[in-house]
């Protein structure tokens, strides 16, 4: 993520801290967002990743993939892409229960 969407880092080089030598950027040395421009212009891209580097948010579990996700709310079960699928299966089954019930 370092490397396709910081701007600063450009073939694995820091631009901000390049003084006439080529800086390798500190970040793909070592396991921490230490550059400020990554932490609050680029790791916002990705809430999930944000979250488990910082804990200030709490990450939930999918319960239809398993996948981490940043809720929206505190009754979030299901990630976005997850909740979509789940909530067009749920509106069916309704309709369809409603429909059957109604007399000819």
């Amino acid at each position: 993520m370092i490397r396709r969407e910081c701007c600063c880092c450009e073939d694995g080089n820091c631009i901000v801290l390049d003084d006439g030598d080529a800086c390798t950027c500190p970040q793909t040395v070592s396991f921490s967002a230490c550059c400020k421009w990554f932490r609050w212009a680029v790791l916002p891209l990705d809430e999930a990743l944000e979250a488990e580097i910082f804990r200030d948010k709490d990450l939930k579990r999918c319960a239809v993939c398993g996948g981490v996700f940043v809720p929206k709310s505190n009754r979030a079960k299901y990630c976005p892409s997850c909740a979509a699928k789940v909530h067009r299966r749920q509106k069916t089954e309704s309709e369809r229960k409603r429909r059957s019930c109604v007399d000819s």
